[in-house]
């Protein structure tokens, strides 16, 4: 087996964060429930981005792009695999992730939907509304899933939130088997519990047919998963069924079950946490670069709560601090 030229490989949605401040009257005029994500059609997407501010501010966004970020913080090399048009916000979000270190080559939709965005509305108060719309994350498919990027991929990882379109299902189990034909792992995140609710079958197969041979989930997805009402035998259940499981607790730090094994490490304190998105995206960062890197569970448990302690420190869900130096300032080599 050649020698990975890419750490981690994540497939997800190409979604562009987009924040602005506003007054709860905009909020009242375009009736929208303060503090609530709602999805919205293209044509309440394009009016609501015309009617954002000047000052408004971008970040390339979505799950597993925030984990591939992560992995570029860490010294490693990310790449992502997600849908965007070619438009103004689908040409921002490749020139934005890329520039954070983030190998990015998915050909951009040529007609269709525009490019995906979560429009977040930021109040006096610091809650946070958000109208997101998909578009052409949508809109990837097997075509996009190059057998070359994968086998030269230590580690491909993909987020549940993908599990929606017919289309994205299919790329991903493409990329799989191409990861398994050039011996590579492949990994899934469960995303949310609501997530798991609309898939727990499908997830469960994904896990006991070996297509997905690590699983991420915290406490909540991972009893949904088994529907079970405590953690004990959701652990019980999910090492029958995976090769690893990597479950964030919060506050009590992370655990992973292997090979019939439970290592658990404690959660690294933060003074103040200020804002917990992200947290999740960023453990699969520390946690997935410490296997590609051939470390064992207990260092890959460490880095990944490190990152995790990062990230929700501040707002955002893209670390703010280098985070390959902080893991040399905590002792932990990658």
């Amino acid at each position: 087996m050649k020698k990975a030229n890419i750490d981690v490989l994540t497939i997800g949605n190409a979604i562009t964060d987009i924040l602005a401040q506003v007054d709860d009257k905009f909020l009242i005029t375009e009736n929208m429930d303060k503090g609530i994500m709602a999805l919205v059609e293209a044509d309440k997407s394009a009016d609501l981005y015309a009617k954002m501010p000047i000052d408004k501010v971008q970040i390339s966004g979505g799950s597993a792009a925030n984990t591939a970020a992560g992995v570029a913080s860490l010294g490693g090399r990310g790449a992502f695999v997600g849908k965007v048009a070619d438009d103004e916000v689908g040409n921002f979000y490749a020139g934005h992730l890329k520039s954070e270190g983030v190998q990015y080559e998915t050909a951009m939709l040529e007609h269709g939907a525009a490019s995906g965005k979560s429009m977040i509305f930021i109040t006096p108060d610091s809650e946070r509304t958000m109208n997101t719309y998909l578009g052409a994350c949508h809109d990837l498919t097997q075509a996009d899933i190059i057998e070359d990027q994968i086998a030269s991929s230590a580690i491909t990882f993909m987020e549940g939130y993908l599990w929606d379109p017919p289309e994205a299902k299919l790329a991903f189990v493409k990329a799989a088997n191409f990861a398994h034909k050039h011996e590579r792992a492949t990994a899934i995140t469960l995303s949310d519990p609501f997530c798991v609710d609309r898939f727990r079958d499908e997830f469960l197969d994904l896990l006991r047919s070996q297509t997905c041979d690590y699983v991420f989930a915290n406490v909540e997805e991972l009893k949904s998963l088994y529907q079970v009402d405590n953690l004990h035998d959701a652990v019980q259940m999910v090492a029958q069924d995976a090769e690893v499981a990597a479950i964030t607790m919060g506050a009590d730090g992370a655990m992973a079950i292997a090979n019939g094994e439970v290592i658990s490490v404690p959660a690294v304190k933060v003074d103040n946490i200020v804002d917990a998105t992200g947290a999740g995206d960023l453990f699969a960062s520390g946690f997935l670069l410490s296997l590609a890197r051939g470390n064992d569970m207990h260092h890959a448990l460490s880095l990944g709560c490190l990152c995790a302690s990062e990230v929700i420190s501040h707002v955002g869900a893209r670390p703010k601090e280098n985070l390959e130096k902080l893991a040399q300032k905590h002792g932990l080599k990658i």
